[in-house]
């Protein structure tokens, strides 16, 4: 399905990003992981132990990430767009503006970033995807979240401009916006290995459970597909029917 597309996954130990990134390998991908921690070489190491065969960057640079792959392969099919940044919990009133700001960094400013080093590649190739990786509830608020839901709605309102500014170039833009996915990023082991916590967690999701990785990682693997390439301008909740 993906058979010697050149991909790359961004934040790839954060979220749902490692999983992503193995989904569209086992399609054919040619992936190359981004995260501004392989800087490290150790955490470089940690990564590539538990997900043999992958390619990194190493480089915390998005742009110089992306100049990277379209140096060695020439070409960049699809961009995923796995931002992360912690939801802080806090009251308006309370709320950091300084918080506020590192959150809209790393939700608005920094996918913006990486696709301005990209699209213009892909407009000269005449084709090309981007997949954002969002939140669920930008679309209708959560208490005490002011920061962080504002932050992915602003991320959903970019891809939607984006998708009309690049369809012409063939260029599809699109949004999985996840929420109660499993993932150690938002749900780390110790929280939900309690049973009591995880019940009153799943309670509030219509379908029961939490979500898994792999099931955000095949839409994503079936929007960066050819068999997509109609659809654009469109977010996908994958939330288990909440709210």
């Amino acid at each position: 399905m993906l058979i010697d597309k050149k991909i790359l996954v961004t934040n790839v130990c954060h979220f749902v990003g490692a999983s992503v990134a193995d989904v569209l390998k086992s399609y054919g991908g040619i992936v190359t992981c981004h995260d501004k921690s392989f800087e490290n070489y150790n955490s470089r190491e940690n990564f590539l132990s538990v997900n043999p065969g992958m390619r990194i960057s190493t480089t915390a640079d998005i742009s110089d990430s992306i100049a990277d792959i379209i140096d060695v392969f020439g070409q960049l099919d699809i961009l995923v767009l796995n931002d992360f940044y912690k939801a802080i919990r806090a009251p308006v009133e309370s709320a950091s503006e300084d918080d506020f700001r590192k959150t809209i960094e790393a939700l608005i400013i920094s996918p913006f970033r990486a696709i301005k080093s990209a699209v213009s590649h892909m407009k000269k190739r005449g084709k090309g995807k981007i997949i954002f990786v969002t939140s669920a509830v930008s679309a209708h608020g959560l208490s005490n979240y002011s920061m962080y839901s504002s932050a992915r709605g602003g991320a959903n309102a970019l891809a939607f401009s984006l998708a009309r500014e690049l369809a012409s170039h063939n260029i599809q833009v699109n949004i999985i916006a996840p929420n109660y996915i499993e993932n150690e990023s938002y749900f780390p082991k110790d929280l939900i290995s309690d049973e009591s916590i995880l019940s009153k967690i799943v309670a509030k999701v219509p379908m029961g459970r939490l979500g898994k990785s792999e099931e955000v990682s095949e839409v994503i693997a079936f929007l960066s597909s050819d068999k997509s390439n109609f659809i654009t301008g469109e977010i996908i909740n994958i939330a288990g029917g909440w709210p």
